[in-house]
């Protein structure tokens, strides 16, 4: 039998297997899954389309602001062996919002949560869900609702109600959500929240989607900056685009080219949008 090896000798053996030198910059780093890779391609693509939506057009067709304040709820059942942690989701035109969740919340689950957004003209409902959201499934569809706006808040007034919630229960059954409404023709800068309030998520889709198209939806939250001043008489520059891929060889040439429209061809705003979406 070899005699057992010394402690010099053991120490000697593992110095020999020591990396010495420069470490390579990928040392202890776990490479991005495909699915993580995808995450982030889609969340580019949702910056870019929310950039496009709120351009100068979408802002024209706005009819004004509406302010909602999503207060409360009222179920008629807990689902699931514990109490529910429910959150709220809400479309106003084709921008969709949501609150924080209520851990612990049950049947009676409560969010004073304020949502200021454009109000497209034309619309005139608003719809909700109420999901239960889950550590290690997807997250369940309590109930939801389709809003009409009243006339009196389109004319300035406050309105608050309860509204019915339809689900499982059947139509109207499943309880009810508190909701103020007002709301305002006054100019409004579409990239400004004030303490409180919500920015929209885009949604992107998935496979399997759902009642209004939102439901199994992977929400990404984006906060976006107002594009910069456009230069006088900027026009697309086939020589700016270039530069500014460019300076982001890691990123698909057409997120960048879509930013770079939504900035009106302002070469120093596009770069500041993707510097965000980069970070």
């Amino acid at each position: 039998m070899a005699a057992a090896s010394s402690p010099e000798k053991i120490n000697e053996d593992r110095r020999k297997r020591v990396l010495i030198g420069t470490l390579p910059q990928d040392f202890l780093r776990i490479s991005d899954t495909s699915q993580q890779q995808q995450e982030s391609a889609d969340q580019q693509a949702a910056i870019a389309l929310q950039q496009q939506m709120y351009g100068s057009p979408f802002v024209q067709n706005a009819a004004g602001r509406l302010n909602i304040t999503i207060g409360q709820a009222k179920l008629v059942k807990n689902y699931g062996m514990t109490r529910m942690d429910p959150y709220v989701r809400l479309r106003v035109g084709h921008c969709v919002y949501e609150t924080h969740t209520d851990p612990n919340g049950g049947k009676n689950p409560r969010w004073n949560k304020v949502i200021q957004c454009l109000l497209p003209q034309g619309v005139s409902s608003i719809y909700l869900e109420i999901y239960d959201e889950c550590s290690f499934t997807m997250d369940e569809l309590i109930a939801w609702a389709k809003v009409p706006i009243p006339q009196a808040v389109l004319s300035g007034e406050t309105h608050e109600d309860w509204y019915p919630l339809s689900g499982k229960q059947g139509d109207g059954l499943e309880g009810m959500i508190n909701l103020v409404l007002s709301f305002s023709t006054a100019p409004v800068n579409p990239y400004f929240y004030p303490a409180g309030a919500v920015a929209p998520v885009m949604m992107v889709p998935s496979v399997n989607n759902t009642m209004f198209g939102i439901r199994s939806c992977a929400p990404v939250q984006v906060y976006t900056q107002p594009p910069q001043p456009e230069a006088n008489g900027a026009q697309f520059s086939e020589q700016d685009l270039k530069q500014i891929e460019e300076m982001f060889p890691n990123m698909d040439k057409e997120v960048i080219k879509s930013v770079y429209e939504a900035n009106r061809y302002n070469k120093t705003g596009a770069v500041n949008s993707l510097l965000l979406m980069a970070e």
